[in-house]
């Protein structure tokens, strides 16, 4: 089978905390297995704008040993514009999240979106959302796929229980229903709007732990302060993989609300499938990205964003006859191992390079390059 060599760039890579370099890092790492991959990431948050300088003049001079160049996120677009100046005949793939095609700056919009990615040769969306914001944006749909998010089906799962939940946070969970939020914490995770409609309205034995840091952390606070929920609501912060999976496999039920929030989007949601994997069922708005990620019925359950009475009636439901892990874990799981394993999903990533590399635009002597070896 041929395998092509593969330059992998990533503006924003782990330890740098989010879905994005989650992806990336998981994506890259599985790639690896299946043949040559070269990869160029930036690891600090803060040399971002420094990295998009710099690695465009170092993809130029790299690409050269390489068949085909994946880039991380759209973000990255003026990489390809560069290479495409320098009269680079090697195909560009770059995978649109969301943001960073809805990302409200002008200049951004202007130059990024409008003229940068059109030098993209292929574009890998990971909602169907992402799809259609793409297309807004005139990026023509012949050139765009869908590809879900993956999961690491065996590395969040571990062996946990109540008593080290209750060591996490501090108190007794002798017959409280838990609830689970985890990630960033940006503004349309809708967690303050969960805090502040949903959590007042159900019974007492709810306890709420948010676990992530974010740009919404002090609206989440004003929330649990406006309705006096100190004792139900835990925000534990960043924390570590150890705590996260101690979390995933010992909480009921994970909540994704999110909101709609202009200029911001969901383009998958990676948590929920992680969950997912830990056994943890979902309860997720059906808005944007999380439509793809959830299944209805299969690996979590959807309701309409933003209302509150629509939440409260489907948790209250879950719960009436037992815990939602006990119930609908083992379908979860199974479900994902089925649908976004990373194995999986890697190699239709693969599929869809070697694609893109047979296209009549690009010179014979660039396939010809494809070697048959790792």
């Amino acid at each position: 089978m041929d395998k092509p060599r593969i330059l992998f760039i990533s503006h924003t890579f782990p330890p740098i905390v989010g879905g994005v370099e989650t992806h990336n890092f998981e994506l890259s790492t599985w790639l690896s297995k299946q043949t040559e991959v070269k990869l160029i990431a930036n690891k600090k948050r803060w040399l971002i704008p420094f990295f998009l300088a710099y690695t465009t003049i170092r993809a130029v001079l790299s690409s050269r040993k390489y068949d085909v160049v994946v880039l991380g996120s759209c973000i990255l677009a003026n990489v390809a514009w560069r290479l495409k100046l320098f009269g680079s005949k090697k195909p560009v793939v770059a995978i649109a999240h969301g943001l960073d095609l809805t990302w409200k700056n002008p200049i951004y919009q202007k130059i990024w979106v409008g003229i940068f990615m059109k030098k993209i040769d292929k574009f890998i969306a990971v909602g169907n959302e992402t799809i259609k914001t793409a297309k807004e944006k005139g990026i023509s749909e012949n050139k765009i796929v869908f590809i879900p998010n993956g999961v690491d089906t065996e590395k969040h799962l571990v062996d946990s229980c109540r008593e080290n939940l209750e060591k996490i946070i501090k108190q007794t969970v002798a017959g409280k229903k838990i609830l689970l939020t985890s990630g960033r914490l940006a503004k349309r995770k809708g967690v303050a709007w969960f805090i502040d409609n949903v959590m007042p309205k159900l019974d007492s034995d709810f306890i709420y732990i948010i676990a992530g840091d974010g740009p919404d952390k002090q609206n989440i606070f004003d929330m649990i302060k406006k309705n006096n929920l100190y004792s139900r609501v835990h925000v534990l912060g960043y924390i570590t993989d150890s705590v996260r999976n101690a979390l995933l496999n010992t909480a009921d039920l994970f909540v994704q609300p999110n909101i709609k929030i202009p200029g911001d989007m969901e383009g998958f949601g990676i948590s929920v499938i992680e969950a997912g994997a830990c056994r943890l069922p979902v309860l997720a708005s059906s808005l944007e990205g999380l439509k793809d990620a959830i299944k209805d019925g299969q690996n979590g359950f959807l309701v309409e964003s933003g209302n509150a009475n629509a939440y409260v009636s489907k948790i209250n439901e879950l719960f009436a006859v037992g815990s939602p892990r006990e119930i609908f874990g083992e379908k979860t799981r199974q479900f994902i191992i089925d649908n976004y394993s990373w194995e999986h999903i890697s190699q239709r990533y693969l599929e869809e390079i070697k694609a893109v590399m047979t296209n009549d635009k690009f010179p014979m002597s660039n396939k010809g390059q494809i070697s048959n070896s790792k």
